[in-house]
């Protein structure tokens, strides 16, 4: 969000429009089953050249072997500020937060293989289920973006999910098992790095970047005992490596293509964040 968004567009000689509507669909593959597709419609409204206001709103669908699931997706707010100006590059910092639409906590449904009522994994949700509160900071000039970020979960999530609940999975118990348990988790504090490296000409743009994203605290589950615990190997390293390309057709109206690649993961990621791939197309008009 705000400053620390991907192929951010950047030209001191053109006046952009204060007003922006980006339309994009999202699909990106889990390290299971699932397939996540997500519609984002996204708006930024600017009260100055300084000061910008965004509003994210996703309806997201999920499929996979357990079944399916979808529904708006959580939604986020953000405030950016230019806080330095110059003929060569801007510093601009962002506050927000993501609010979630459910508690995490959706449940089979349908009959293609009994367990309907059971909850299903984090994958298969479409909320986190938690507030979260967000401020980062970025540098962009003509030819790179460096941008930093901080997340905290304000709050925990009502996910439900056991492996015993699965027993009758008639997929077997290893696909079950490969699904982390997040019994009302409380996520741990991530940090984020962006570096991104843009090829700007009058009409096109491509970018490469790294996006690492670093787990600071270890994420917390409640036991069968009903008690917090915080769960082993869940801080650490994720890092995605990306490539953009982008189109402008005039002042107003532009379209572009994302591609991110995972390269690394934590060795255990109760929330299911993860994905191999993404794939991001998207459409922005300026008003």
């Amino acid at each position: 969000m705000g400053a620390m968004k991907p192929d951010q567009a950047y030209n001191k000689k053109i006046n952009f429009k204060l007003r922006a509507v980006e339309v994009s669909q999202y699909r990106g593959k889990s390290t299971s089953s699932p397939v996540i597709y997500v519609s984002n419609i996204d708006f930024a409204f600017s009260i100055n050249q300084k000061t910008s206001f965004q509003l994210k709103i996703p309806y997201q669908a999920v499929t996979g072997n357990l079944g399916s699931t979808s529904g708006i997706g959580d939604i986020s707010l953000s405030a950016t500020r230019n806080v330095y100006n110059s003929e060569k590059f801007d510093i601009n910092a962002t506050i927000g937060a993501k609010i979630p639409t459910n508690d995490s906590n959706l449940k089979k449904s349908g009959t293609e293989f009994g367990n309907e009522g059971s909850p299903l994994p984090m994958y298969y949700q479409t909320s986190l289920g938690s507030y979260d509160f967000i401020v980062g900071l970025s540098l962009i000039s003509k030819k790179w973006l460096f941008a930093t970020g901080y997340q905290n979960a304000l709050s925990a999530n009502n996910n439900q999910f056991e492996w015993d609940e699965w027993d009758g999975y008639t997929g077997g118990p290893d696909y079950i098992t490969a699904h982390a348990i997040a019994r009302k988790l409380k996520r741990g504090t991530d940090v984020m790095f962006r570096v991104e490296r843009n090829w700007r000409f009058s009409n096109y743009n491509f970018s490469l970047g790294a996006l690492p994203i670093y787990r600071i605290t270890k994420d917390q589950i409640v036991n069968l005992a009903g008690d917090y615990v915080k769960v082993d190997k869940t801080t650490g390293l994720a890092l995605t490596a990306l490539f953009s390309a982008g189109y402008h057709f005039n002042v107003k109206s532009s379209i572009k293509f994302i591609y991110g690649l995972k390269l690394t993961d934590r060795d255990v990621n109760p929330d299911q964040l993860t994905r191999t791939d993404v794939q991001t197309i998207a459409y922005v008009y300026r008003f």
